[in-house]
């Protein structure tokens, strides 16, 4: 009798164990399709994050410029004024939204950016209104200007490089 019931007792744990052992294996195989979900996820928020702010980095520096050319030829309208506001305005809402996803080594150089081209922004501004800083004038501002193609570039290989598809690693 005690070996019969030993019998069923170890066929019925020997169940009850290689069930709990398909559970926690089903259970880490789920986490670990969650993880790489998350990763896939991740990923792809910052490479459209990323598209948008190389975009709208590069709209304002054109903007910038662009605004800079018609100071010079002629006077300064609403619709001039608009035109760079909107691509300022545009540049800080991606800015923005990169500093909530983007790692360190990717904002430091989106940082040196921003800071950039506020810094031209404020001189454009000076400028127009005939109040420029010491030293501002519109070959400086055009020359600060044309330096932050260089910093798009570092940004721009920051962000290929967080996403894994940079040649240059």
């Amino acid at each position: 009798m005690v070996i019969a019931v030993a019998g069923v007792a170890g066929t019925l744990g020997g169940a009850l164990l290689t069930q709990r052992g398909s559970e926690r294996a089903k259970r880490r195989e789920i986490e670990l399709v969650r993880a790489q979900d998350e990763i896939r996820e991740s990923r792809a928020l910052r490479r459209g994050c990323y598209a948008d702010l190389n975009r709208d980095a590069r709209q304002f520096t054109t903007a910038l410029n662009r605004h800079l050319h018609v100071m010079r030829e002629r006077g300064v309208e609403d619709a001039d004024r608009d035109a760079l506001d909107d691509a300022k305005n545009a540049h800080r809402d991606r800015y923005s939204q990169a500093q909530m996803v983007a790692p360190d080594r990717v904002l430091v150089a989106a940082s040196a950016v921003n800071r950039a081209l506020n810094q031209v922004y404020g001189q454009v501004k000076r400028l127009e209104r005939g109040a420029p800083a010491t030293g501002e004038t519109m070959e400086t501002a055009a020359s600060a200007q044309y330096e932050v193609w260089e910093l798009l570039r570092t940004m721009r290989t920051a962000m290929r490089r967080d996403l894994g598809v940079s040649d240059d690693e």
